[in-house]
C-alpha cells in the first residue's frame, strides 16, 4: 500500500501493489515449479523439442492480456480515494475505503483452495479464471448504473462510503483470485524455456492495466485536463465518466472471458499429478509449521511493524495534496515518468543485495526514508503558498516529481533487500508456500499502518469555530451548527503534521532497537529457517 501507489493511487496501496504494487505472486513458485515441469516432460519418455518465443507468441500475448485485465480493477480502486478526496470526504471514510486494498495482501489464505479445487474436464486454472472474470464483468456493468449515485454528495450527505467499500473490496477479492489462477496457469501454459516470460507478462501487463484504470481514467475524467489539452471548446465534464469506463471494461471482460472459455484449452499433458505437490490441508499445515519456527516468527513480527514510521507519508500525503488544491489527474500523471525509474531501480539495487547480507541495505535506507517522510510534510505545508489563480507553477511539479523520485530510491532499496532475503531463507522443499507467506506478511505490514494513519488524521486535527462565540467544530454536526450561526471552522492543528512527527519518532525507535535485531537474523544458520515437518 507505498507512496508510488498513493500518488498513482494509494497505498497500497497498492500495490500494488502490485503494485509496482509489490505483488505477492512474484516468484511464487519459480524454480520449484520449473523443476516439476521439467520432470513431467522427462516422464514422457522422449526428449521434447525446444520452443522459441515466436512459437508461443499466442500464449505470451494471452498471458499479457490477462494481466492487463487484472490491472484494471486495481487501477480503478486506486483512483477512487483521489475522487473521494476531491469531494471533501473525511479521512475516517478514506480509512474505511483503504480496506479495499487488503485482499492482495491476504490471498494466501484462500490460494490453496484455488490451487486444489477444480473441474478436471474444464481445466484446473480455467475453473477459477472464467467465473471470477465473468463476475468482475458483471460487477462492472452493475456498478456503471449505480456508481454516480454512490459518489454523489448532496449538502450534508456525502458519498456512500460503506457501500462503495464493500463493492470495491469484492472487486479486489475477485482480482486477487484471478491473479492466483493466472499465476498458476502461466507456469504450464508456457514451455520450460519460455516460462521466465511469465514474470515479464505479469509486471508489464499489470502495470499497463493499472495505468489504464488509474492514470488514463483520471486524465480523461477530468474536465480541466480535457478542456486544457484535448478540446477546442470547454465543457463541464471530462471525455469519459466513471460510469462509461466501468461499462466499457465490463463488456471487455465478458467478451474476452467467453472467448478464453471456448477457444483456449489447457495443456493437460503438463498438469501431471507431480505438479500437485500438496493438498489444501497439507498446505495449511505447512504454513502453520513455518510460522511456528522461532526465526520466522521473529522475522514476521519485524515485518509487520517495520513500516509504521512511513504510514503517514505513504497513505496520507497524496490525499493532502489533493485537499490543498493539486489536481488529482496531475498527481496521477506524475506516475508516468516514475515507470522507467521503477524498472531500473530493482536492477541497480539487486547488485548490492545479491550477497549474504541483503538486509544491510534495508537498514541503511530506513532512516533516509523516514526523513523523506518529513520532507513530504514540508511539501504539503509549502503547497498553499505557491498556488496561483491558474493552478500551480511548473517548478512546483518539478519539486514534487523530485521528491517522489527520491522516495522511490529509498522505497525500492528496502523492498529489493527484503525480497532478496526472502529468496535466501525460503526452504526450497516448500519454497512456493514459504516465499508467498513472507511476501504476504510484508504487504500486510504496509496495509494496516496505512489504514490506521488515515483513521487517525481527523481525531488528531484541532479546529476552532471563528466568528461565532461558544461554538465548536469537534464533529460534523457541530461544524454545521457553527456555519449556521455565521461562523466558520478553521484548522488550528492539522492531524497530518502530528502524525508525520509521531511516525518518524516511532520509526527511528524501531530502527534503533528492532532494526539491529532484524540485521542479526542474517547471522542465523540455514537450518534455523528450514521447516523440518515438510521433509
Amino acid at each position: 500500500t507505498e507512496m508510488a501507489d498513493s500518488v498513482a493511487h494509494k497505498n497500497g496501496r497498492q500495490r500494488k501493489t502490485v503494485s509496482l504494487d509489490m505483488k505477492l505472486s512474484d516468484g511464487k513458485f519459480g524454480t520449484e515449479e520449473e523443476v516439476l515441469l521439467d520432470e513431467s516432460d522427462r516422464a514422457e519418455g522422449h526428449p521434447r523439442a525446444r520452443k522459441g518465443l515466436r512459437a508461443e507468441l499466442g500464449n505470451v500475448s494471452l498471458l499479457l492480456f490477462l494481466y492487463v485485465l487484472q490491472g484494471i480493477p486495481l487501477g480503478l480502486a486506486g483512483s477512487i480515494p483521489l475522487i473521494l478526496q476531491s469531494k471533501n470526504v473525511s479521512y475516517t471514510d478514506q480509512a474505511y475505503f483503504s480496506f479495499v486494498f487488503w485482499p492482495f495482501s491476504l490471498k494466501l489464505l484462500w490460494a490453496p483452495l484455488v490451487d486444489a479445487v477444480y473441474f478436471k474436464t474444464f481445466g484446473r486454472r480455467k475453473s477459477w479464471l472464467v467465473p471470477t472474470q465473468y463476475l468482475l464483468g458483471v460487477f462492472m456493468l452493475y456498478l456503471s448504473t449505480k456508481v454516480d449515485s454512490l459518489l454523489e454528495s448532496d449538502g450534508q450527505k456525502g458519498p456512500h462510503i460503506v457501500t462503495i467499500t464493500a463493492v470495491f473490496f469484492m472487486f479486489e477479492f475477485l482480482a486477487a483470485t484471478q491473479d492466483i489462477a493466472v499465476d498458476g496457469w502461466a507456469l504450464t501454459m508456457l514451455s520450460r524455456e519460455n516460462v521466465g516470460y511469465a514474470s515479464t507478462c505479469n509486471s508489464v501487463g499489470q502495470t499497463a492495466g493499472y495505468f489504464l484504470g488509474n492514470v488514463l481514467f483520471l486524465a480523461l475524467e477530468s474536465a480541466d485536463f480535457c478542456n486544457k489539452y484535448l478540446r477546442f471548446e470547454p465543457k463541464p465534464k471530462g471525455i469519459v465518466t466513471l460510469s462509461d469506463f466501468l461499462f466499457f471494461w465490463g463488456i471487455v471482460f465478458l467478451v474476452t472471458t467467453t472467448l478464453v472459455a471456448i477457444l483456449k484449452k489447457e495443456n493437460n499433458k503438463k498438469s501431471k499429478p507431480k505438479e500437485e505437490t500438496q493438498g489444501v490441508l497439507e498446505t495449511y499445515e505447512h504454513l502453520f509449521s513455518i510460522i511456528k519456527m522461532p526465526t520466522v516468527l521473529t522475522f514476521c513480527v519485524l515485518l509487520l511493524t517495520a513500516k509504521m514510521g512511513f504510514s503517514a507519508a505513504d497513505a496520507v500525503t497524496g490525499l493532502k495534496l489533493v485537499e490543498e488544491g493539486v489536481p488529482k489527474e496531475q498527481l496521477a500523471l506524475l506516475a508516468v515518468p516514475m515507470v522507467p525509474l521503477q524498472i531500473l531501480l530493482p536492477l541497480i539495487i539487486s547488485k548490492y543485495t545479491a550477497g549474504p547480507r541483503p538486509l544491510d541495505i534495508f537498514y541503511k535506507a530506513f532512516p533516509f526514508r523516514l526523513l523523506i517522510g518529513l520532507g513530504f510534510a514540508l511539501l504539503v505545508w509549502w503547497t498553499p503558498s505557491v498556488k496561483q489563480e491558474g493552478g500551480f507553477p511548473v517548478y512546483y511539479y518539478i519539486v514534487v516529481l523530485i521528491s517522489y523520485a527520491v522516495h522511490q530510491v529509498a522505497l525500492y532499496s528496502m523492498y529489493v533487500a527484503v525480497m532478496a532475503f526472502h529468496a535466501k531463507v525460503s526452504d526450497p522443499v516448500i519454497g512456493g508456500t514459504y516465499m508467498t507467506l513472507l511476501n504476504t506478511v510484508t504487504n500486510l505490514g504496509g496495509n494496516w499502518p496505512s489504514t490506521l494513519a488515515l483513521w487517525l488524521v481527523d481525531p488528531l486535527t484541532v479546529k476552532e469555530c471563528q466568528g461565532a462565540e461558544g461554538q465548536t467544530c469537534g464533529s460534523p454536526e457541530e461544524a454545521g451548527l457553527c456555519a449556521k450561526v455565521g461562523g466558520s471552522c478553521v484548522t488550528v492543528l492539522d492531524g497530518y503534521y502530528v502524525e508525520s512527527i509521531v511516525c518518524v519518532v516511532i520509526g527511528f525507535g524501531w530502527w534503533f532497537w528492532l532494526g539491529k535485531k532484524m540485521k542479526r537474523l542474517q547471522e542465523e544458520r540455514p537450518s534455523a529457517w528450514q521447516c523440518r515437518t515438510a521433509k
